[in-house]
């Protein structure tokens, strides 16, 4: 059976990129970023503040730390719920006793729920982002447009009722549909974590102007690597370590570039982890090239 004619045809084939959120160029074409006091590394430290609830419908998919098992699946239900009670709590007092300050995505169905959490968060100084509505609303390229806009409507009105104004946007699975980033602009966001296709900030093109997509990297995702892949705390430590060595070492060709990572409460938060955490900020708190910052300030130094 052949080919139907159109089936080699892609009218977006050109020479550059095939969308216009934001131009092609080589590494070694980009500006040069200067951060803070000649910095060479930016950290953005990011914790997400999940609702995974017990009975998700998992549709277009399940979102990653979704129960695993048939219903009621206890099990991973209160290991999540543990994260939020116990895990987190430990990770905010790392961050404190290294002076680091941390990105905190939260879902709005959680904000009238985790009251205790999210003023521990402010009082340390912390960013708070918007992380989506809760892990089992996700945005998809199939997704209604107006769905998707009152999701990101009512995730706005929930932090507006609870008197925080987030400039940085997560979507829940960190997944995107085609209109995600216009819908965003529309409720005032100005950054987002969703996007990781450079090692700086990349300003990128909405229907409501610019908006600064600050890369977080899955590579050093806590989940991915201890849980997923399975690497020991160790390595994973001498991951972030290492991409931070390069990343000072690339400072001379490239100019400042980011270092990010994520710490999930019911991962990193665990108990026998912790010496991991430690070490791994201790270490960066205390290297002279590394500029801790928030998404929202790194988008600003960036612009």
């Amino acid at each position: 059976m052949s080919l139907p004619d159109d089936y080699l045809r892609y009218p977006h084939r050109r020479y550059g990129m095939d969308q216009d959120r934001y131009p092609w160029r080589l590494s070694i074409d980009r500006p040069r970023l200067a951060w803070p006091e000649g910095k060479a590394v930016a950290l953005m430290i990011v914790v997400p503040i999940e609702h995974h609830m017990l009975n998700p419908s998992g549709k277009p998919f399940k979102h990653p730390g979704a129960m695993q098992t048939p219903y009621p699946d206890l099990r991973h239900f209160t290991t999540r719920d543990y994260g939020n009670r116990v895990g987190v709590f430990r990770i905010l007092r790392e961050l404190k006793a290294g002076g680091l300050r941390a990105v905190f995505p939260i879902n709005g169905a959680v904000l009238g729920r985790f009251g205790p959490l999210i003023r521990a968060i402010e009082a340390d100084g912390h960013e708070i982002a918007a992380y989506g509505w809760d892990t089992d609303s996700l945005h998809w390229g199939g997704i209604d447009l107006d769905l998707e806009r009152s999701l990101v409507a009512k995730t706005r009105a929930a932090f507006d009722s609870h008197g925080l104004r987030p400039t940085t946007w997560m979507s829940p699975a960190r997944q995107q549909s085609f209109a995600t980033l216009d819908l965003i602009a529309e409720q005032g966001f100005t950054a987002c974590l969703d996007w990781e296709m450079d090692q700086v900030p990349v300003a990128v093109q909405t229907a409501m102007g610019r908006l600064t997509c600050v890369p977080l990297f899955n590579e050093l995702d806590d989940r991915k690597l201890l849980i997923d892949q399975r690497q020991t705390e160790a390595e994973w430590r001498d991951q972030i370590l290492e991409a931070c060595a390069h990343l000072k070492a690339e400072h001379a060709r490239f100019g400042g570039q980011v270092l990010s990572f994520t710490l999930t409460p019911y991962v990193s938060g665990q108990p026998f982890r912790l010496w991991a955490v430690r070490e791994a900020l201790s270490a960066l708190a205390a290297d002279p090239a590394v500029w801790n910052a928030d998404a929202a300030q790194m988008a600003e130094a960036s612009a």
